[in-house]
């Protein structure tokens, strides 16, 4: 069976259907090819789907007009065709792979059974299918090791927690989120952890996963230490999902190599989101992915001034469970360099802490820990990368709502 569609988009998350709901609104109608058996949905929400705050359904994406739910296993560039598992030909004139990125398994002893499949009780976090594994799995009690402690363990770890869990959390490196955040703000996301009852441990490598009949029962450190697990999560990171693009010969170097049109090395090819390379980064971020989306709708519907320059993102991270809300967002450069200005407000008995880097009269980075009414501001203050006025306007803007 063939159809002929003009825009074909290869995957169904946070791109790809933003893309397409654009591209229809602009009347260029495309056909949105998905192989979750699920409607489309926010992967940013999942912790709080496996936290219980949320039903799946709540976390649904608005869907698209046409939307077919099969996998495509290989691209015919020369026909412009792609094929599907269930047989199926698709003809295109342009094709989108928004295809994201896939959960990184660390080389880990007992990791996989003989089959290749995960034991019983170990779950990577990146799809919903993963969400609802785990949140059958778990109960009050529960012994769970969480491996990875950037924003995927942390925001698993806390779920964890909030539905009774015992959990671990075992980091390679030697503090919480150390990507997003500076060491101050890294030790209160480790007391909002603590305080739930989550057992942190950093600079601390996992080399083996130790199973019986099938079901894992512990995790190994490399010390020799063991940690009895009944669960395992790994959220170990993301690695951009480019098998599609590597077999059709397309330029893959971290991610699909992709020019401020968001075009791939075929003119006829494009690819947004987490599997996408733009300028050298690979950003796997839910702004990123969307305002990729944004520009190539626009392209593709007849805007051929329309042009991906870069995001510059913010990470925003809110953790909720006993007491109250645990929010933090952080941007830019969150460690000074020498020469740099900065500004730091704390205040322990709420827990909250702001900081601000600039550098050359322009700031550079922040991170804000607990009240976050003035991120907008602070945000916009370095989205613009202007000189900031001589009148003192960084207490200010750490001072005052600026709104969010």
């Amino acid at each position: 069976m063939t159809s002929n569609t003009r825009v074909v988009v290869i995957g169904a998350g946070l791109a790809g259907v933003r893309l397409a709901r654009r591209l229809g609104e602009l009347g260029t109608p495309a056909l949105l090819v998905g192989d979750e058996e699920h409607a489309p949905y926010n992967r940013v929400l999942l912790a709080e789907v496996l936290a219980g705050r949320y039903a799946p359904e709540v976390i649904t994406l608005p869907p698209p007009t046409g939307l077919l739910r099969t996998r495509v296993t290989g691209i015919d560039r020369a026909a412009r065709t792609v094929s599907c598992a269930d047989g199926m030909s698709i003809a295109y004139d342009t094709l989108v792979l928004a295809t994201g990125s896939n959960p990184v398994l660390p080389p880990l002893r007992g990791l996989f059974t003989p089959d290749r499949r995960l034991p019983e009780g170990v779950h990577a976090f990146r799809t919903l299918d993963d969400c609802l594994g785990l949140a059958k799995a778990v109960r009050p009690g529960t012994r769970a090791v969480v491996i990875g402690g950037g924003l995927l363990g942390v925001s698993a770890a806390r779920a964890l927690a909030v539905r009774g869990a015992q959990v671990v959390l075992a980091q390679q490196a030697e503090r919480l989120m150390e990507r997003q955040l500076d060491p101050d703000a890294s030790r209160l996301v480790l007391r909002h952890l603590t305080d739930l009852g989550v057992e942190v441990h950093t600079e601390c490598r996992v080399r083996d996963v130790r199973c019986v009949a099938g079901a894992v029962r512990s995790v190994e450190l490399a010390d020799g230490y063991a940690l009895d697990a009944d669960l395992v999560v790994l959220a170990c990171g993301v690695r951009p999902r480019t098998g599609l693009a590597e077999q059709a010969g397309l330029t893959v170097r971290k991610g699909v190599l992709v020019d401020d049109e968001l075009r791939t090395s075929d003119p006829h090819i494009h690819a947004i989101g987490d599997c996408a390379q733009h300028d050298g980064t690979v950003y796997g971020l839910a702004a990123p992915a969307l305002e990729q989306a944004e520009a190539l709708a626009e392209l593709l519907a007849g805007d051929t001034s329309a042009r991906y320059r870069g995001t510059r993102s913010l990470t925003r991270l809110t953790l909720t469970g006993p007491g109250s809300p645990f929010d933090l967002a952080a941007f830019g450069e969150t460690e000074a360099r020498p020469g740099d200005d900065v500004v730091r407000l704390t205040d322990a008995t709420r827990g909250t802490y702001r900081k601000v880097v600039v550098r050359d009269d322009r700031l550079v980075g922040g991170v804000l820990v607990g009240e976050l009414g003035t991120v907008g501001a602070l945000a916009r203050a370095w989205e613009g990368a202007e000189p900031l006025p001589d009148d003192g306007p960084l207490l200010h803007l750490l001072t005052n709502d600026g709104g969010s």
